[in-house]
Order: structure tokens, then sequence, then C-alpha cells
């Protein structure tokens, strides 16, 4: 198993795992499901969406957390744009998902933003 203990391995493993073919084109968010240890237990891509935003349904990533006895997550979305700066609306999606990890008591590792060529971290820029 594939153990999670830095960004760039996050990212190293979210690269090699993501549709490279709508990296640059769609955006999709995709999350990867630790255990304690922090090993890699899954990795699903739950919306593929337009050219600037993809939907995401909470209670379909904490169901899919639950049924893998995930104990903490790394989301990930990409911007086509390659503008890595957060938008408002992912701030708010951060807090919303962080919030309903502390109920679910599953640690939000970091939220990732992808482009071709770099990375976003949250965790790095302490936004989580």
């Amino acid at each position: 198993k594939i153990k999670i203990n830095s960004t760039e391995i996050a990212t190293h493993t979210l690269r090699k795992m993501w549709d490279v073919n709508l990296l640059n084109v769609q955006e999709q968010f995709c999350v990867l499901f630790l255990n304690r240890s922090n090993q890699v237990n899954g990795f699903k891509c739950l919306s593929t969406g337009g050219i600037d935003n993809a939907s995401v349904d909470i209670r379909l990533l904490f169901s899919i957390a639950g049924k893998s006895l995930s104990t903490g997550i790394i989301i990930a979305h990409n911007h086509p744009s390659g503008f890595l700066e957060p938008s408002k609306a992912d701030l708010h999606l951060t807090r919303k998902i962080k919030k309903a990890s502390e109920l679910m008591d599953i640690q939000l590792v970091d939220h990732i933003i992808l482009s071709h060529i770099d990375y976003f971290s949250f965790a790095e820029h302490e936004l989580i």
C-alpha cells in the first residue's frame, strides 16, 4: 500500500490515478481514502464537471469513507486553467467538508488543487 506522509507523495499518487486526458479540460473532484497509518485504502473520482466547476455530494464522499473504514481523506480537484489560487467556492467547500469530517471522526488531511504543472495544498497554506 502507498503511505502518504507528505504533500509531494499525495500529489504524485493523485496524478497517477487521475484521468490525465481531463486534467486540462474539465474539473474533476476526487478523493484519496486513508487508513489509520495514512496508507491509501482507495481512490474515487466523485464528479466530473465543466471547464470551471465540479459538484460534490458530501454524503456520497462520507458514505464511501465509512464503507472503506477510512480514518482520513485527502480531497482534490483540478483547475484546467492552471491558475491554482483557491476560489471562494473552493474555500467554502473545504470548510463544509472539514466540518462534516469532524462530525464523522474522519480527518481531512488536505485539499489539493492540481494543474498540469503544479499544485496548491490547503494544508501547506494553513487553510485546513
